[in-house]
């Protein structure tokens, strides 16, 4: 039996929780959050017997093997290496930390601990991706010239989610001052990963323009100031020497939380799309390229992060995307702070 403990128990605990939940073997033994109330309801709610005030005093207790952290950004760093030191494996949000130092400290702690460790970057549980990524390496399209990625969602202009001007699990993400790099760390770092790790390499140099847009008076609702960027533009060129274009938004109205990729190489290309939460990937690749002839291509189901985490646990076997991919991840988002600063200058990774 693999005994989780769940760090932070805000809303996106809950997907956690009840991932777990599905699997045999796994039992969800205790909670941990600063805010009494919510660490009982949420404890109540899953059928969870324990709860701690902090992650000191979940590892003075000790009856845990692994931990999700689901904590805010902000925390992790401080929250994370606490478990790794303690011998627990971890699997933690993205991003894996507010700053390239705090991440590449969290992935070395996690290699000399020894355990899994493991960043929540979950479109990793996309099949198109998957299949994408496969035939980039199979060299179906070949050499990778271009590329263009797109995140968008709608939640500043309608409230599918809930009211973000009255609930903490969004404000938050809205705020520095709590802990957010705004869209560039919410789901920026996803659409990176999501782009690089299909094209099979890494970022050399990026430039890029952040903006954040008038939302409240004063831009400031309750104890939130609302600074934290609301829209990412970026242009990148990767290792392999292919150029694209990265962008994400929360004000993309009538897209709830889609996911576009088109990638062309000397070949042929592709289209990676999670859209309407279902996946899709078309191909124009071998004989159909001279007629411009785009066709679906199978992607078979791939297992979630939850379950390959907990395999990996099981198994005691390291599992990607670990804390040094969160690092390199958290590098880009850093270089595109000081890019937008900088006059939008480019920086190279």
């Amino acid at each position: 039996m693999i005994r989780v403990l769940i760090v932070g128990t805000g809303g996106m605990a809950n997907d956690h929780a009840e991932a777990y939940a599905k699997m045999g073997g796994v039992s969800l033994v205790a909670g941990v959050d600063t805010d009494p109330d919510r660490l009982a309801d949420f404890c109540a709610k899953h059928d969870i017997p324990n709860g701690f005030a902090s992650v000191e005093e979940a590892i003075a207790w000790g009856a845990f093997d692994a931990a999700s952290n689901v904590t805010p950004d902000g925390v992790h760093r401080v929250t994370t290496l606490p478990l790794l030191a303690a011998g627990k494996h971890v699997l933690c949000e993205k991003p894996l930390a507010a700053n390239a130092a705090d991440a590449d400290e969290m992935a070395q702690a996690a290699a000399d601990a020894g355990v899994v460790n493991m960043v929540n970057l979950t479109y990793r549980n996309v099949p198109a991706l998957i299949a994408a990524a496969k035939m980039v390496a199979n060299g179906d399209i070949g050499e990778v010239r271009h590329f263009e990625a797109a995140y968008l969602q709608s939640w500043l202009t309608q409230a599918a989610w809930g009211d973000w001007k009255t609930e903490s699990q969004w404000l938050w993400r809205l705020s520095t001052q709590h802990g957010s790099m705004g869209v560039l760390g919410d789901v920026g770092v996803h659409i990176l990963d999501y782009a690089t790790f299909v094209a099979g390499s890494d970022a050399a140099s990026l430039s890029c323009r952040l903006t954040t847009f008038d939302k409240a008076e004063g831009n400031q609702i309750g104890e939130y100031p609302l600074d934290a960027n609301d829209s990412m533009n970026m242009h990148m060129q990767l290792e392999n020497g292919a150029v694209g274009v990265i962008h994400a938004s929360r004000f993309a109205s009538g897209h709830l939380n889609d996911l576009s990729l088109r990638i062309y190489g000397a070949k042929g290309g592709l289209d990676v799309r999670f859209e309407g939460w279902e996946s899709r990937l078309r191909a124009c690749t071998g004989d159909d390229l001279e007629a411009t002839k785009w066709v679906d291509v199978p992607t078979p189901d791939v297992p979630t992060n939850y379950v390959r985490f907990i395999d990996a646990v099981r198994n005691a076997e390291q599992v990607f995307p670990d804390f040094r991919r969160g690092a390199a991840l958290q590098a880009v988002l850093d270089l595109a702070v000081a890019s937008d600063a900088d006059g939008s200058c480019d920086k190279t990774v």
